[in-house]
């Protein structure tokens, strides 16, 4: 098919599956359209009249997209910046140190639980899967992905102490377990050996990401400041997220982290000083219809992409064994650094749950797992972390809310200080 006819296939679903859920469902969009589309999934595969036809062109849809390549390369950087540009930078600084050991320490350690928890399992169980493949598992699971988690964040009525705390480390742990996903990958390929060179890979693309941001936010704070007309704007927002993304990633920066640098700089500084409020509502109007357009398409090509994926016996048998790993695993990550932190500030159990179980895995990992080469690692892996996302989109996804309204207020008083 040509790419006209496949965006015009994934556009047409994603406002049918729109309307559906909320007609009927009345989901968050992501958990309701991804819902929706795995269920379409589910139906061609079954021997229903003209389900063969159809599930073998939807197949050939679905395996000519390049996942990885259309969300890591292409939508996240609008993703990512639609996101950044409305959270509100003082209310990031006041959690930072919450939110900064969370995207970087609690990844590492999620990354090595993970690691070495799978490969201890499943050996334990019989199956044999590499221990560098079972790090790779590990990096690719560990970020909460900015994605899923802000679409349904944003629906559940969070305290904003909480919120601010899920939506700042989502933003931020991906930008890092990609940086860590991409110097094992490097191992893994020969690319990268020796302790001193992956360091220096690890710091170039991690801080140069940070310094790029900060250089491209800036010199569009200073270009939005000498015009007020909401057209002009919009395009120079659309460079950054585009063109710095790409810019990024031609100079091996982090590319995810230099983007949501920069929408928190435009978000705040940009906006608040240099737009009119006629200016600042059409930028805030546009970003908004892109992110959900955007977040529309992608959880419904989430949904249909269980069509292309292989299922073995064993590899879902190992999915199962690695829900329930990761979720323990998550727990660790947030309560270890959290833990280090408790002799200056106060946090609840309630606080780790929340924390643990509105740490929602989305489309980044998918992507990371089908940039694998191919092998029978990819194979089991990619099953695993299909199945990972899909029970905590829906499964964490849809019990979010009342955990929230049950626990929020305890969890909130417990981090305000944080």
């Amino acid at each position: 098919m040509h790419f006209f006819d496949v965006l015009a296939v994934l556009v047409s679903l994603s406002a049918v599956f729109s309307w559906l859920n909320e007609r009927f469902l009345k989901l968050p969009t992501a958990i309701g359209l991804m819902l929706i589309a795995l269920g379409l999934s589910l139906l061609l595969l079954l021997p229903i009249p003209f389900g063969e036809t159809l599930r073998i062109q939807a197949q050939t849809m679905i395996a000519g997209i390049d996942f990885n390549e259309t969300l890591l390369h292409g939508m996240l950087s609008f993703l990512l910046f639609a996101g950044a540009l409305h959270i509100n930078l003082h209310d990031l600084a006041r959690h930072k140190w919450v939110i900064g050991l969370l995207a970087t320490a609690g990844v590492f350690v999620t990354m090595l639980l993970v690691g070495i928890g799978s490969y201890g399992l499943l050996l334990l169980f019989g199956i044999e899967l590499p221990f560098i493949y079972c790090l790779l598992f590990g990096a690719l699971i560990a970020p909460t992905d900015p994605i899923a988690v802000l679409g349904v964040i944003k629906t559940v009525g969070a305290p904003k102490s909480l919120e601010i705390k899920i939506a700042g480390e989502s933003l931020f742990n991906d930008g890092v377990a990609v940086v860590v996903f991409m110097v094992l990958f490097g191992v893994v390929t020969g690319a990268q050996v020796g302790a001193v060179t992956i360091l220096t890979l690890f710091l170039q693309e991690a801080l140069g990401g940070v310094l790029f941001g900060l250089l491209v936010g800036w010199l569009a704070t200073l270009m939005l400041r000498r015009v007020d007309q909401y057209q002009v704007e919009v395009l120079i927002t659309l460079a950054v997220a585009s063109g710095g993304y790409a810019l990024a990633e031609h100079f091996h920066l982090s590319a995810p982290i230099a983007v949501v640098i920069a929408g928190l700089m435009i978000g705040n500084q940009g906006t608040k000083g240099a737009m009119s409020a006629s200016t600042r509502e059409h930028l805030g109007n546009f970003w908004e219809l892109v992110d959900e357009s955007l977040n529309a398409v992608l959880f419904v090509l989430i949904g249909l992409e269980v069509l292309v994926i292989i299922w073995h016996t064993v590899d879902l048998f190992a999915a199962a064994v690695m829900i329930p790993l990761v979720l323990i695993a998550r727990a660790l990550s947030i309560s270890l650094p959290l833990g280090l932190m408790h002799r200056w500030r106060s946090f609840s159990p309630a606080t780790v749950f929340l924390l643990t179980w509105g740490g929602l895995r989305g489309g980044i990992s998918i992507a990371l797992a089908l940039s694998l080469p191919a092998s029978e690692p990819r194979q089991m892996i990619v099953t695993m972390t299909y199945a990972i996302v899909v029970f905590s989109i829906l499964v964490q996804g849809l019990t979010l809310a009342p955990a929230i309204r049950a626990l929020g207020a305890r969890a909130d008083a417990g981090l305000d200080r944080g």
